[in-house]
Formats: structure tokens, C-alpha cells, sequence
């Protein structure tokens, strides 16, 4: 199992933001790669994708940056199918697995975000007006003849986590896995950080998140 420290940010977030603040708060931080390509003979494409976390009182701050081939963007409405476009998602739990959020994003700042245990038919889909809290900063750059490069920058409030407790969390251990798909793209893919040992693609496997830290 893979572990990270995700470390505090001396921001409260407050007022206009733009993608270049936001990313120089996390300047300093480490990078991390997703380097498990699962159910490579199926899909043996690997997109060059990388992510920091970081965290403040009030809100997850987390940034991915995604070299690929194709870049896709279909979905413009809250909680739409935005795993079939050029998406990043990250699961998080805080029960020690037994229920965990998925937030899962497209590169133009679509979202998805739901709740519940392992069991899909126990999940559920958070309010639009809830998702949309979370605010999504794009960098998009396309280059002929190579990859197509993308960042995104996600300010997630603490309070889309609204079944835990999360006022007191220096310390504290919780569970995760970050990922990056693509479902629909002429090269489907489905890459994770905490590798997954499943025999078909299915991010829906808490057994194997990885260990997060709050620093």
C-alpha cells in the first residue's frame, strides 16, 4: 500500500482565486505519478499524469497535470458521465474504507461526486449545489504533432465531506486513490496512483486505497 503526507497550506482561500495563486501554494510540494496502468493488455495506453495535495482549515487544494494524446470534454453538467471524457478523479475515505466519495472531474471543470459504501446500489449522487462548490481552475495547452497538456486545480471544500467529521484533521490517517480514465477517448485507459488488483477496470474497490496522512 502506497502512503503520502498531504501537508498544510498558511491560506485560507479567501477572496478572488486564479490558477497561478493556487498553484504557487503548492509550489513547494511533491509530486506524485500515476504510474499503475491497470489491465494493460486491454489497455495499454499510458497518459503521463502527475498530482500534489495539500490542505487548509477549510478546503482540499489538489492539482494534476496530464500529458495525452487526445483531449475530450463532452460533458458540461453536473453529474453527467465525465469518466467517458478526459477526467481525473480522486476517492477518499475517511471510515477506513467502509464508505468513501468519489469526485471525479473533466478537463473544462465538470464534476461528479458521490457517496456510500463499496456496493453501488448504497450510492448516491451529491446535489448539484453542493457540487459545484467545489471550483475547478483549467490550464489547457495544445500543441500539433505531440501530446496535449492539461492541468487541473481543485479547491474542495471540507464540507462536501458532510458524513465525517472532518474539524480536527493534523494527524489524522484516512484512505485514498487518485486516478485518471478516459473511457471513451480513441484510447481508453485507466491509470491509478495505489495499484489495483482487480480482473476487469473498476475504480470502485476501496481494498485498495492507499494510506493518506494530514501533515
Amino acid at each position: 500500500m502506497k502512503k503520502l503526507t498531504m501537508l498544510p497550506i498558511a491560506s485560507n482561500l479567501t477572496g478572488s482565486l486564479n490558477f497561478n495563486q493556487l498553484s504557487d501554494l503548492v509550489g513547494d510540494f511533491e509530486w506524485h505519478t500515476l504510474d499503475h496502468c491497470n489491465w494493460s493488455e486491454l489497455y495499454p495506453y499510458r497518459p503521463q499524469v502527475q498530482f500534489k495535495i495539500g490542505y487548509t482549515k477549510n478546503e482540499l487544494l489538489l492539482q494534476f497535470d496530464v500529458a495525452e494524446e487526445q483531449l475530450r470534454g463532452n460533458y458540461s453538467d453536473v453529474n453527467q458521465n465525465v469518466w467517458e471524457d478526459s477526467c481525473v478523479e480522486f476517492f477518499i475515505s475517511f471510515d477506513d474504507r467502509k464508505h468513501y466519495y468519489n469526485i471525479e472531474f473533466n478537463l473544462i471543470g465538470t464534476g461528479l461526486i458521490g457517496y456510500g459504501s463499496p456496493d453501488k446500489s448504497t450510492r448516491n449522487r451529491l446535489s448539484t449545489a453542493e457540487i459545484e462548490t467545489v471550483q475547478a481552475f483549467s490550464m489547457i495547452e495544445r500543441h500539433s504533432g505531440t501530446d496535449k497538456r492539461w492541468s487541473m486545480i481543485q479547491v474542495i471544500p471540507l464540507a462536501v465531506f458532510k458524513f465525517d467529521d472532518t474539524s480536527e484533521l493534523k494527524g489524522k490517517k484516512i484512505h485514498g486513490n487518485f486516478y485518471k480514465c478516459g473511457d471513451n477517448l480513441k484510447n481508453p485507459h485507466f491509470l491509478s496512483w495505489n495499484k489495483i488488483d482487480n480482473p476487469t477496470p473498476n475504480f470502485h474497490l476501496p481494498q485498495f486505497f492507499g494510506e493518506l496522512v494530514f501533515g
